[in-house]
């Protein structure tokens, strides 16, 4: 079988495409390269616009006009009218085309504040309502609309296959059909009916399918990892989003960031071109992703002619130094190194979208029909679709008794981190890339799981109280418990195996206790992917999934409480569209694969009349968390289990690291790119005092057996700006207590060599200096562990940290070595 060839639903237009080759025959060689490069609005000003002709912009998750989160429409409109001016100012003599603007709204419009945000797509899927999808589609391009941009890098067709990938949530499903019935329905939302009025007008976006091809189908589910499917495997599984996308007419294709069978897809001429452009009919542009032809062999983010040979379009170079590229690639299109007709025909791709989305006439940004209309932004009409989404995505596994819907007329305990969380519960791409550390201050007018509770509650006459750690006065009726998984996007999200937060089992604890006292449970699980959950489970009266349901939390109450008379108000309805595992390790576990023996199979989906036959006594037996492993990863991409970047100030001014960036009295800490997006941190000193950042816990750890077998701290490093005065790493068990390593003289003498690894063995502690507070011995330290890496300085310092880790058996004696 080969590749299937797809009819677009938008058909070439003769007139059209004379005025692509009349604009083509115009344009300068040095125009067709500016539309081929996609620079960031934090690098790109209008005058670059104007001077390197430059095509698109984009704006990455978290990005925002001026640096200001809460940024209004107006804001983004001022900047989208001064890029779109520069682009149409032909007083130079060259061709006046309009920039176009894209964005990442992958469940509504996350980097606008007061924006509607959908459940993530994993809770879509199992709604199985294709309609509702086509629906979110055209309020995501409404909201799109009032601040000017063009273009949606939305939505991800990816069939996740490995639920450890961190962009599992992304997936509608581990199953190819309803993916395929989904995401044409997307596309349609977001660019309207092609032969419609409405295809791509003023109200509508230009819609992204991405990302090609196997995002979803990673070795290990390894986020940008390596795809090792045979070739049906892509067509019949990880191409079905595609096959509908390309019918609806999509007009941009994203290349992925992942390999297959070790070949980068930025570079992979035989995918981009013979497949997707040739074999199935895709006429429009094949867009990078974040400097993803950085990845290609022997290429460079700078540098990088074989990503447009293979057939890439479009250049995302969100690097500050974008202008090398253009330079570069302009240079290889006149040395041939690059033919001219490759250039002409991404060009002609480029100008074709344009053209189709009627750029040229729809004008200023500022002047389209929403611009601006703040209103639109989270409207009543919008939000109630967001929380139709909720009650038909809530899935419910376990309801012992029938003991679900509940009365509102109890007295409600409602317990759990997850309760009134607004981060929690919209998770990545919300506000900022990972979806960390946001208040209500960043979702107006949202409803948390508690806010829905309470009012439904309070409206009926009956009793809720908020508790997160299960306390009360009064013995309550029934306890629901909100918890689940923590806000996580790309590459941070990736997990080793799916037991919940390996490690850390607060959440299991206080189920047991509130059970434990003759207290009904219902849990409501907030997850991004299946999970391994048979303890809770079988603490639990009933168990429903929630998923990430956005900004519209008050939607799981609907669901969970009957009307006062006892009749249901809306019924549970979602279906899995992912299969759960009865194994923490049982992954990859798919719909028809081989010895497929889920726990709950995919499809799975209690009703309220249904009896349920799930027991309190599924098996406990997890697997080994990383304490008892030969390595202990503390921060690789981004701080792994129960770890989390802290920063503390000579002030005591202490604050955990939520963003991208953060600061204290005496420091400055940001996410930076070192391999890949933000899996990296910069620590800067000012000099005011001595500052720390950490990777910490709220919980103890017990490394003493890695003290005992011969253990060396190791990170990499990177050093800007050499110790002005001193610098430490340091071990830490809490105020007062650890013990510190002096590595002034090693970061002096790697200053300006770019990376390199630190290894502190660790015998080196606690005898180390000489103000280990509390002067505990050894084995009493490492059992006592709080902050296993921590840097320390009393000056001015500019460095930057990447993977952090323990190894056994490396120790060279009590050693700093460089390596």
């Amino acid at each position: 079988m080969q590749w299937p060839s797809i009819t677009s639903k938008v058909k070439k237009d003769p007139v059209l495409e004379a005025k692509i080759d009349h604009i083509l025959g115009d344009m300068s060689l040095e125009e067709k390269i500016g539309q081929m490069i996609q620079p960031e609005i934090r690098h790109l000003t209008p005058q670059d616009v104007k001077d390197f002709h430059i095509g698109s912009v984009l704006n990455g998750g978290g990005s925002v006009p001026n640096g200001n989160r809460y940024s209004k429409a107006a804001d983004w409109l001022a900047i989208a009218d001064a890029y779109y001016q520069a682009s149409m100012d032909d007083s130079d003599g060259y061709l006046a085309i309009p920039i176009m603007w894209g964005t990442d709204a992958v469940h509504g419009v996350g980097n606008i504040v007061g924006a509607t945000l959908f459940p993530h797509n994993i809770a879509l899927g199992a709604a199985r309502n294709p309609e509702l999808i086509k629906q979110i589609g055209n309020i995501t391009a409404t909201e799109i609309a009032v601040t000017g941009l063009d273009w949606d890098f939305s939505p991800t067709v990816a069939v996740a296959r490995d639920d450890r990938w961190g962009r599992t949530y992304e997936s509608y499903s581990e199953h190819p059909e309803l993916v395929r019935d989904y995401a044409g329905m997307m596309v349609e939302g977001l660019q309207g009916e092609a032969g419609d009025s409405g295809f791509l007008s003023s109200y509508k976006v230009l819609s992204t399918a991405k990302h090609f091809i196997a995002d979803g189908g990673t070795h290990n589910g390894i986020d940008r990892g390596d795809c090792l499917a045979d070739e049906e495997t892509l067509y019949r599984i990880h191409a079905a989003g595609y096959y509908s996308a390309i019918e609806a007419g999509v007009q941009s294709v994203m290349a992925s960031f992942n390999s297959w069978h070790g070949e980068h897809m930025h570079g992979h001429q035989y995918l981009l071109t013979q497949v997707l452009k040739e074999q199935m009919g895709f006429d429009g542009l094949v867009v990078g992703d974040w400097n993803g032809h950085g990845f290609v062999a022997g290429a460079t983010v700078l540098n990088c002619p074989q990503a447009v040979n293979a057939g890439l379009d479009i250049f995302m170079v969100p690097d500050p130094d974008w202008k090398q590229l253009y330079r570069n690639t302009l240079e290889q299109a006149k040395t041939g190194v690059i033919p001219l007709s490759r250039i002409d025909d991404a060009v002609k791709r480029i100008l074709r979208v344009k053209l189709r989305a009627n750029l040229w006439h729809k004008g200023l940004p500022s002047q389209r029909p929403y611009a601006g209309k703040d209103e639109l932004l989270g409207a009543p009409a919008h939000r109630a679709v967001a929380r139709q989404a909720v009650r038909e995505s809530l899935v419910l596994l376990k309801n012992k008794n029938n003991i679900l819907p509940l009365s509102p007329r109890l007295n409600v305990l409602v317990a759990g981190d997850g309760a009134d969380d607004i981060s929690k519960q919209t998770g990545g791409w919300s506000v900022n890339w990972q979806g960390t550390g946001n208040t209500m201050a960043d979702f107006p007018g949202a409803t948390t799981v508690w806010t829905g509770i309470n009012a439904a509650v309070s409206a009926a006459g009956g009793k809720a109280v908020l508790s997160p750690d299960g306390s009360y006065e009064q013995k309550p009726d029934v306890a629901i418990v909100v918890f689940g998984e923590d806000p996580y996007a790309e590459m941070q999200g990736d997990v080793q195996h799916q037991l919940l937060k390996a490690g850390d089992t607060r959440d299991l604890e206080l189920l047991k206790a509130l059970k434990s006292q003759g207290i009904p449970v219902v849990s409501l699980f907030v997850t991004g992917r299946p999970m391994w959950i048979n303890r809770e489970l079988n603490q639990s009266d009933a168990f429903m999934v929630i998923w990430q349901p956005g900004t519209e939390g008050a939607g799981v109450a609907d669901v969970v409480f009957s009307g006062i008379d006892g009749n249901i108000n809306h019924p549970v309805t979602g279906q899995l569209s992912f299969s759960w595992p009865k194994r923490p390790d049982q992954g990859p576990l798919n719909w028809g694969g081989e010895d497929y023996d889920p726990l709950f199979a995919y499809g799975f989906g209690l009703r309220y009349d249904e009896a349920s036959a799930l027991g309190d006594d599924l098996p406990e037996e997890g697997v080994a968390i990383e304490a008892s492993s030969q390595t202990l990863e503390l921060f690789n991409r981004r701080p792994l289990g129960d770890y989390r970047v802290m920063l503390e100030g000579k002030n005591n001014d202490r604050i955990l690291l939520n963003g991208n960036i953060g600061s204290v009295s005496t420091l400055t800490v940001s996410c930076v790119d070192r391999d890949v997006q933000e899996d990296a941190r910069r620590a800067q000193w000012n000099g005011a005092g001595e500052g720390l950042v950490a990777v910490s816990s709220q919980n103890r750890q017990v490394l003493s057996d890695y003290y005992e077998a011969d253990s060396s701290l190791l990170f990499d490093i990177r050093v800007d700006s050499a110790p002005a005065n001193q610098a430490w790493v340091r071990i830490g068990c809490g105020p007062s207590c650890y013990s510190q390593v002096d590595i002034t003289k090693e970061l002096r003498e790697i200053a300006g060599m770019g990376w390199k690894t630190l290894a502190v063995d660790l015998k080196c502690y606690p005898d180390a200096g000489t103000d280990f507070g509390l002067k505990r011995t050894p084995e009493e330290l490492f059992a006592l562990i709080l902050e296993p890496f921590a840097l320390v300085a009393n000056g001015v310092l500019d460095l930057t940290f990447s993977h952090v880790r323990i190894d056994k058996g490396v120790a060279q004696g009590a050693s700093v070595r460089i390596l």
